[in-house]
């Protein structure tokens, strides 16, 4: 074993840990791979980058645009339509006609487009027949895992071992080399999850179902009655004449007000401009429970003596201005949105346009071209503003001008934690006592270990000081949510009660490609952007009905929302959000549907005909997807995943360094060492075998780039064709039953259909044996592999 096959099996085996754990994003992984091939000179520079140009790479994300046009025309609807149509009420019906339609749709579109696609269909289907979605939505994502096996530009594996064949000096593989295969295997998995796999599908309690229709039970499944309960606001309260904005009850007490009864008139869904008034009964989602923390933060002794700032802050902490200018990235975004004071290490304690200067509710304003804002931070974290790309024009302030422009003296408070207080013991960040007060706490102050600038973990103390920026009043606040009477002889709130002619339900889901995966709602600033309430989230078989503001989206989350009807419609418009209900999709391009149909025709016919590669009748149709009309720019750029496109660009020189450095040539002698001995069918098996298990912590595209190598090489050895070693290794990683995070078109179902982990390996477990057999059984029919 030389240095060189040591060397690149290290960097191998460091890398499937990394895109294992994810511990660093698995992209960012794979161009620290390409690099580092490139360094250690086991490829040349220009072999580490040929990735980018890669025929197999252009033609994946030219596919991606392809796909793309064809959704935004209306293409694939109308099929959904023909689906719902076809389904009927029988559930096994149901799942055939819908892998059916969706394995043959993704023969030719992206297989997680066609899932997003399908998702709103199918889930009218389950609405419409009573059936829950649980029972539809894991087929239709393994319906289209199938079906991208049936054409050469239906998966990227496909589109990998085709090109790798190319590339080593072999006939590649034509559009339907794959089809024979591939129906047989979609056919099987069909036929088990319509005779077998259904049964083993998850089915809600039936004790919860409630409604005699068995229509999908948002109530049930959510458990919403649970946290909804009233309020009454009392005659003298503070509140009266507040808008809910102002008051910042869901910061506070994490309660979503859902609903405002004022005399005999309702309104569902207010707005942050909705003001409160005497005698209104709030119906509300979250706690009750929270109101006992209310003790916690009402305990704290509040100083309301002068506050001197030049004694505190001269020696310790700077003020500074910067500003934001109209081209700067940041305009249009929030505090909390950009994760200010962890990534800057400043707090904004004042937001300055013009002549008007705003001191409260900051971490929720979104940026406007021309904003001042107005920071504390060491002189350190101050000076690196001036070299920040979108802020503008760093001005120190003086303690004069912070009293007499901002009169940031009259903002400050001094707050003593008492002694047996509950907030002994806890993190700044645990105690929420910057979300209860709207404020920042800006140092804590102790005999001999005082600390500026005080960390969210940092921990709190009997009798520490805190140095607090905000005002009286709004701790004030805190005594109208303690007088609040609880309506305790109103009857728990049904769901359908909230809904009306202008107030409606509806889940939805992050899309694939989204930008706000690892965001907060309170970091999108979710219910002014949007005018919509988020009471629940459904995440990996459980709801979430508490503190929804400070969790994190993930792809395949499902957010139940209310609002106003055409809030929910706009909401369809985003590009970042699927609803799952078609009543309110987003508007399509009906008038490109021939269009569009006629360049994926042109795409194709000559590719069938052999006159030209792929991926340059991929790229000239997608290009021609944008110039008539079918995609815009910003759609097709939407379109790509981009995330497997860095993927496989990066790994693709470790595969190169496998073969040439004769890394992949040694394990292939080492598997044909071990089951060499029982035949050329025992050596397919067990690179399926392998290939399989590695679908459940590698992706797949990655894992055809490092599988491709060993399994030429051991056909080599063995002087077997390639042909049928390679299909099998593709078609193994295409078929990514076991877990949800083997592929995406997995986790964008789990929401929606309130799948656990142990759903995926019981159901996707026992189909991955079927197609493993299947595979056995009828590769050595089509692709023989001795030749």
């Amino acid at each position: 074993m030389t240095l060189e096959i040591v060397l690149v099996l290290s960097i191998l085996l460091v890398s499937v840990v990394f895109l294992v754990t994810e511990w660093i994003p698995m992209e960012v992984t794979a161009l620290l791979v390409l690099g580092i091939v490139a360094l250690t000179g086991l490829v040349t520079p220009v072999e580490s980058l040929s990735g980018f140009s890669n025929p197999a790479v252009v033609t994946i994300w030219a596919v991606f645009i392809l796909s793309g046009g064809l959704t935004r025309t209306g293409v694939a609807n109308i099929i959904g339509n023909f689906v719902m149509k076809l389904a009927g009420n029988r559930e096994i019906t149901m799942i055939v006609v819908i892998m059916t339609t969706s394995g043959f749709m993704s023969a030719l579109m992206n297989n997680v487009a066609v899932a997003a696609l399908m998702l709103p269909v199918v889930m009218d289907i389950a609405r419409h027949t009573g059936s829950p979605p649980s029972r539809l939505l894991m087929p239709l994502a393994y319906g289209t895992l199938l079906g991208g096996l049936i054409t050469q530009i239906g998966t990227p594996p496909n589109i990998l071992v085709t090109d790798f064949l190319r590339e080593t000096g072999f006939k590649p593989f034509t559009f339907f080399d794959f089809t024979p295969v591939g129906l047989v295997v979609m056919f099987f998995g069909i036929a088990f999850m319509a005779l077998i796999g259904r049964h083993l599908l998850p089915k809600r309690d039936l004790a919860k179902e409630s409604t005699a229709a068995r229509k999908v039970d948002w109530q049930s499944q959510y458990d919403i009655h649970e946290r909804i309960f009233h309020v009454i606001v009392p005659q003298g309260s503070v509140l009266i004449n507040n808008t809910l904005g102002q008051i910042r009850m869901g910061s506070i007490l994490g309660w979503n007000v859902i609903g405002i009864t004022r005399g005999n008139r309702s309104m569902m869904a207010p707005g942050p401009n909705d003001a409160l008034q005497e005698g209104d009964s709030l119906t509300v989602e979250g706690r009750i429970e929270n109101l006992d923390e209310l003790k916690n933060w009402r305990q704290m002794k509040v100083d309301k003596g002068k506050f001197d700032l030049k004694d505190f802050f001269s020696e310790h902490i700077q003020f500074g201005e910067v500003l934001i200018p109209h081209n700067s990235p940041f305009v249009g975004t929030t505090l909390n949105f950009l994760d200010f004071r962890n990534r800057f290490q400043a707090n904004v304690l004042a937001i300055r346009h013009e002549d008007q200067i705003k001191r409260v509710g900051l971490q929720d304003h979104p940026l406007s071209g021309g904003d001042i804002l107005l920071l504390a931070a060491s002189e350190d974290h101050l000076m690196k503003f001036e070299k920040t790309a979108g802020f503008d024009g760093l001005h120190q302030v003086t303690v004069l001008e912070l009293a007499s422009v901002y009169r940031l003296h009259e903002q400050m408070m001094l707050m003593q934690v008492p002694e047996d207080s509950s907030l002994e013991g806890k993190s700044l960040k645990e105690s929420r006592l910057a979300d209860a007060l709207g404020t920042h706490v800006l140092g804590i102050l102790r005999d001999k270990d005082s600390v500026f600038m005080p960390e969210p973990g940092e921990i709190l103390k009997a009798k520490d000081r805190l140095v607090v920026e905000g005002r009286l009043v709004d701790f004030e606040l805190l005594k109208g949510f303690e007088d609040l009477v609880v309506d305790r002889q109103a009857e728990p709130e049904d769901i359908s009660s909230l809904v009306s002619e202008d107030t409606g339900l509806m889940e939805a889901i992050l899309a694939p490609g989204t930008t706000l995966e690892g965001k907060t709602l309170r970091q999108l600033n979710f219910r002014e952007k949007f005018g919509l309430n988020v009471l629940a989230l459904w995440r990996g078989g459980q709801a979430h009905r508490s503190n929804l503001r400070d969790m994190e989206i993930r792809f395949g989350d499902a957010l139940l929302l209310l609002g106003p009807r055409n809030k929910l419609q706009m909401l369809a418009s985003e590009p970042d959000f699927i609803v799952l209900t078609q009543t309110v999709q987003e508007k399509l391009r009906w008038e490109k549907m021939k269009i569009s149909i006629l360049i994926m025709f042109a795409v194709l016919f000559p590719v069938f005909m052999g006159w030209v590669p792929i991926y340059i009748a991929g790229v000239i149709g997608a290009a021609f997807m944008v110039l008539t009309g079918c995609l815009t720019m910003e759609e097709a750029y939407r379109q790509i995943e981009w995330k497997a496109v860095f993927l496989i660009a990066g790994m693709l020189p470790l595969g190169t360094a496998l073969d040439q450095t004769g890394a992949a040539r040694l394990i292939a002698e080492s598997v044909v060492a071990i089951v060499g001995p029982f035949g050329p069918n025992a050596v397919m098996f067990g690179l399926i075998s392998l290939t399989f298990l590695a679908t459940c912590f590698v992706p797949t595209a990655a894992l055809v780039v490092l599988m491709a190598p060993i399994a030429l090489n051991t056909s080599t050895n063995m002087g077997l064709s390639p042909y049928g070693m390679l299909m099998a290794i593709s078609m193994a990683a295409s078929a990514s039953f076991t877990t949800p995070i083997s592929h995406p078109a997995n986790i964008l179902v789990m929401g929606p259909g309130g799948y656990k982990f142990l759903d995926y390996v019981k159901v996707g477990g026992l189909l991955t044996i079927v197609t493993l057999v299947v595979l056995m059984l009828i590769m050595p029919i089509f692709w023989p592999l001795v030749p």
